[in-house]
């Protein structure tokens, strides 16, 4: 099964990862499952592709801000803009998010964003918005920059949000789990969808209202195990 069915149950060894920002990574793990969500660091990401299959698509930009004791830190955020591989285009993604081959020829290829963007994760949780393609696509780019997927532990608000909109007979509203929707329902203002640092933005101020909402159902405040963490390695 490989060496990474025996780390599955532990947390990771830093030791286990070559040196470089994987093992800084692993070095500096976020806190425990029952830490209350007030003293959690979070880092909402979003990022933006030239498609949804981190096989053959390719990252553009990457968009990130910290949330820090229950508040949007926009003192922390960036966005950097990624130059795909040589030979790979921006194709017809260009429609959704405005970014043009033209735009990107000077930008760092995905390699370059890779070591800010985990030095800004240590300690903190992941925080994204359908967290799988987020997860996927960083851990394809990190291994092909580094021989190895570095371990995440994300927050998917999509998947807490099911929650809050599920039907009494089980079923959702087609569109309902949207980050727009999911904004609308709350009360939230609604920003320009596919910008990378909009998004995690969007992400970040979701995400209070949930735990807002989490901690009147629960009548407490919710710990990082009530947000249904997810740990990749």
């Amino acid at each position: 099964m490989g060496r990474w069915s025996k780390r599955r149950d532990r947390p990771p060894d830093p030791e286990d990862y070559p040196a470089g920002p994987i093992r800084d990574l692993a070095a500096a793990p976020p806190p425990p499952a029952r830490t209350p969500v007030s003293e959690v660091e979070f880092l909402a990401v979003d990022v933006e592709t030239t498609g949804l299959d981190p096989q053959s698509d390719h990252v553009l930009a990457i968009g990130w801000v910290p949330v820090t004791a229950l508040q949007v830190v926009l003192a922390g955020a960036r966005e950097a803009e990624v130059r795909p591989p040589n030979g790979a285009g921006v194709g017809p993604s260009a429609m959704l998010h405005g970014l043009t081959d033209d735009a990107l020829t000077e930008a760092p290829t995905v390699d370059g964003v890779l070591p800010d963007l985990f030095a800004e994760l240590h300690g903190r949780v992941l925080l994204a918005h359908h967290a799988p393609i987020e997860l996927d696509f960083l851990r394809r780019a990190a291994q092909e920059a580094y021989g190895e997927p570095p371990p995440f532990t994300a927050v998917d608000t999509l998947a807490l949000h099911r929650q809050f909109v599920l039907g009494e007979h089980g079923e959702i509203r087609p569109g309902a789990l949207r980050l727009d929707e999911a904004r609308r329902h709350f009360g939230l203002p609604r920003y320009l969808a596919h910008r990378a640092l909009t998004d995690a933005v969007a992400t970040g101020e979701l995400l209070l209202a949930q735990v807002a909402e989490l901690e009147h159902r629960l009548g407490r405040e919710p710990v990082l195990s009530d947000l249904s963490p997810t740990r990749r390695r």
